[in-house]
């Protein structure tokens, strides 16, 4: 099998209903990092001291060295930054993002974000770079951050988010915890699940344009204004959305060493006003959307096109184009991946293996369909499908006339052009496919074989649309 592991559709054009509490037109998601105190630091037993994320231009780790310019630069988060957030947010659900060690590290901190009755969310164990860390040890430490945030909180955590993350994260946090949510991905505006970890996991994607740490990168904002005004253009365009029935979910994220200097939580504040000035607005915690998210949208099990073996999937799509099961067993050959999920997947690779089939092939797939309203109809002898499509168009209801009439049609078509009149019948009516047989009858042959390829292709995807929605 030749898979491609990433889903590049998502919910395509027709996202899911969020069915936000009370109607609202936009779920708006603070998350506030604290990961001061879980940064690389050699008294944390690191390499090196930490050079991401700080008002250090350029910073790069000091090997073997403490450095004292970045632990100071993070120790404002945890001594300033951190009460002037809680001042802002202390009364609008939030998400915190903990680092287990950081938590650890800040009683009074913790104390205060349970008092303010904001969600505490696992950010792993250690403020480092994941991506060389081998799985047992990436492991080990989930593991080791579940218990260091049971032991600081009360509870365990119900979401999760390392951030500086592996391709081994995801499947791992999943494995490892009885999580509600993660959030290690970017990928849409709404909640979704995936597979992982052997399980249906809830996936609540995360953001880096509507978030502070932006002010740290070289392409990011340089005053509160920069900020302030990405989160009010995302704010409408997501409200507006909600209004015209497509409720999304906005994520804001925050860091107490960043948005927590005066300079910059000002933009915080108006930004905040702003969004309270509008009405049907949901202010919710990751946990709240994932509870709320599982409540409406719960997993949908079922076979998966680019999941299953050969014989399914011929047996499956093997009738779409009619009978030319070849066609689907082209198709499996094909790099699939969760894109090809859907009905408009499938088509798409049912129709590439056509596409790409010489004249003679698509000769016999043309060939293959019934003359419409003929014989074979009259007997009875139609596949299933072109049984059900016949039908719904009212060709099963002639009378004797027009099915004469249609016989004579179709035998002056095979003449001419040497195979049979296609249409996409569920498209159609009685009187528009007459039409449309007296207006294409008369055409040359290459005009006519194109048209009837496009033809079947529509049938397909007609019938690959019912067939998985």
């Amino acid at each position: 099998m030749n898979r491609y592991p990433r889903d590049m559709a998502g919910y395509g054009a027709t996202p899911p209903a969020a069915n936000w509490p009370n109607g609202a037109k936009i779920a708006v998601q603070f998350v506030l990092n604290y990961e001061e105190g879980g940064e690389n630091n050699i008294l944390h037993g690191d390499a090196a001291s930490e050079g991401f994320l700080s008002e250090i231009t350029g910073a790069q780790p000091w090997q073997g060295q403490r450095h004292w310019n970045m632990e100071s630069l993070y120790e404002y988060g945890s001594r300033a930054g951190f009460w002037r957030v809680h001042r802002i947010l202390k009364d609008i659900p939030t998400t915190v993002y903990g680092v287990a060690t950081a938590l650890a590290r800040a009683p009074e901190q913790v104390a205060a974000m349970k008092a303010a009755g904001w969600e505490i969310a696992s950010h792993g164990l250690k403020w480092v770079e994941h991506k060389d860390m081998p799985a047992d040890e990436e492991r080990a430490q989930i593991k080791e951050a579940i218990r260091l945030h049971t032991e600081v909180t009360g509870t365990p955590p119900r979401g999760w988010y390392t951030g500086r993350c592996s391709m081994n994260t995801v499947d791992l946090a999943a494995e490892e915890g009885d999580l509600a949510y993660i959030s290690d991905d970017y990928s849409d505006d709404l909640p979704y699940w995936r597979r992982a970890g052997g399980k249906d996991q809830l996936i609540i994607p995360y953001t880096m344009d509507c978030n502070d740490m932006r002010f740290s990168i070289q392409a990011g904002f340089t005053t509160g204004e920069d900020f302030e005004a990405m989160l009010r253009d995302a704010f409408d365009v997501l409200y507006a959305e909600g209004q015209a029935g497509a409720p999304k979910m906005m994520s804001i994220g925050l860091h107490c060493r960043l948005i927590g200097r005066p300079s910059r939580a000002a933009a915080l504040m108006r930004a905040l006003a702003y969004m309270q000035s509008h009405d049907g607005v949901w202010f919710a915690t990751r946990e709240q959307i994932a509870d709320h998210w599982a409540a409406e949208h719960p997993p949908r099990h079922g076979d998966r096109p680019s999941q299953m073996d050969r014989e399914t999937f011929v047996e499956a799509f093997g009738s779409i184009f009619e009978h030319s099961p070849w066609i689907a067993e082209g198709a499996y050959e094909l790099e699939l991946g969760p894109m090809h999920d859907r009905a408009a997947g499938v088509h798409n690779a049912l129709s590439r293996v056509f596409r790409s089939a010489s004249e003679e092939q698509r000769l016999g797939v043309l060939t293959a369909h019934p003359d419409l309203a003929g014989k074979l109809a009259a007997a009875g002898q139609l596949t299933e499908e072109s049984t059900a499509e016949q039908a719904g168009a009212g060709l099963d209801l002639l009378t004797d006339d027009e099915r004469a009439m249609f016989q004579d049609l179709n035998a002056q078509y095979v003449k001419r052009h040497g195979f049979p009149f296609i249409i996409a019948v569920k498209d159609n009516d009685k009187a528009s496919i007459l039409a449309a047989f007296h207006r294409r009858i008369d055409n040359n042959r290459d005009t006519e074989f194109a048209e009837a390829c496009r033809q079947v292709e529509r049938i397909a995807e007609l019938r690959l649309q019912e067939k998985l929605g």
